[in-house]
């Protein structure tokens, strides 16, 4: 397994043609191989510049997607995405009164075609590093609607409704595997929402017990990930939100850290710890000398680029909880896990890489 010091969640600013074409191509102005294009031009583009910071896991960016999550769901048989969901307080109002949409499972759920392949086909003809992919977590169906959002009489019985989503999963997988990728990222806001008590309490509503959800999607991870091969590193990564820098959710891991860390076999946790909303260290003590920590220290939310020695003495107070060894350095999420992008320039995301990079050597010797 690769040790990647200093790693990076994944979505990155677009370059100003992405965005602009990719509007265009909505409006019906282009066409998508036209889009396509110009989403490869960026992708080359913004790929040598991640690679020239010292970085060794490298994504495409999610130049081709409007969400982390939904152009990857919404492939897959069976889910729908319709309306939007309530408005985030936190968020600053859209110029387009926008709200991101809800998904819920409308018929039986299948994979009927490959999602990431081709992508990850031509990410890796253009990195001369290790080419990573992020994709969604399969509890990212699951949390927001619950058995509500769930057609009854496609899945009257909810063990199937988890059986299908994992097996839809594994096939993915396996095709991605055939085709090269060594480093897969599953990105999961629901495990880091039930450490908010607000987002249990509204959980508890819908009928779950929030409790026993972490358990249920530890089962279900584990049952896409569990047979995979032996050098296919699975991280995973905990959000609270991440739309245009604001969020969703609040709150440290200490609710779920036990089955988190123990429970799903996973390799790397990619965790966010900016600020206080995600709590202290101390629920490191769970995570077994196995597994590898990735410290979200650096802020993808906000402008002002933090101090490396800031940075090292946090790496230190983690290192009180878990061995040193086991730590890496990460910005705490992407920089665009929605086609808005979060509030910054292009100069302040390499900037904020650099630093990972430069944190990383300084404490690890090496990135």
């Amino acid at each position: 397994m690769s040790n990647f010091r200093a790693d990076h969640v994944g979505s990155l600013l677009r370059t100003p043609e992405v965005k602009e074409n990719r509007f265009k191509w909505k409006k019906g102005e282009i066409s998508a191989e036209e889009l396509r294009a110009i989403e490869d031009a960026g992708i080359a583009e913004t790929v040598k510049h991640l690679e020239a910071t010292g970085m060794k896991a490298i994504t495409d960016g999610e130049f081709r997607r409007d969400y982390f999550h939904l152009d990857f769901l919404k492939e897959l048989a069976g889910v729908s995405v319709t309306g939007g969901i309530e408005a985030n307080p936190n968020a600053k109002a859209a110029e387009d009164g926008f709200t991101p949409p809800v998904l819920s499972v409308t018929g039986k759920l299948k994979h009927v075609k490959d999602i990431q392949v081709a992508d990850f086909n031509y990410l890796k003809t253009v990195v001369s590093q290790t080419p990573k992919v992020s994709i969604p977590s399969p509890t990212m169906i699951h949390f927001r609607g619950g058995r509500k959002s769930i057609d009854i009489n496609s899945y009257p019985d909810m063990d199937e409704f988890f059986a299908d989503l994992a097996a839809a999963y594994r096939e993915e997988i396996a095709h991605l595997y055939e085709a090269g990728l060594r480093y897969l990222q599953l990105d999961d806001t629901n495990l880091a929402y039930l450490c908010d008590p607000k987002m249990r309490a509204a959980a508890q509503a819908r009928g779950e017990d929030p409790n026993e959800l972490p358990r249920t999607y530890a089962a279900l991870i584990n049952s896409v990930i569990d047979n995979r091969p032996a050098d296919l590193t699975v991280g995973i990564h905990l959000c609270r939100g991440n739309y245009r820098s604001t969020w969703f959710a609040e709150g440290g891991y200490e609710p779920v850290a036990e089955i988190l860390f123990n429970e799903i076999n996973v390799d790397r946790y990619l965790l966010e710890y900016d600020d206080e909303r995600s709590g202290d260290f101390a629920p490191l003590r769970f995570v077994p000398n196995n597994k590898k920590v990735v410290l979200g220290i650096i802020s993808s939310k906000k402008r002002e680029l933090e101090n490396i020695d800031d940075l090292c003495k946090r790496i230190d107070e983690a290192a009180q909880y878990a061995p040193i060894e086991n730590l890496c350095v990460s910005p705490q999420c992407g920089f665009s896990s929605t086609h808005h992008g979060n509030d910054m320039s292009h100069d302040d995301q390499w900037r904020k890489l650099d630093l990972t990079v430069n944190t990383a050597l300084k404490v690890w010797g090496e990135a």
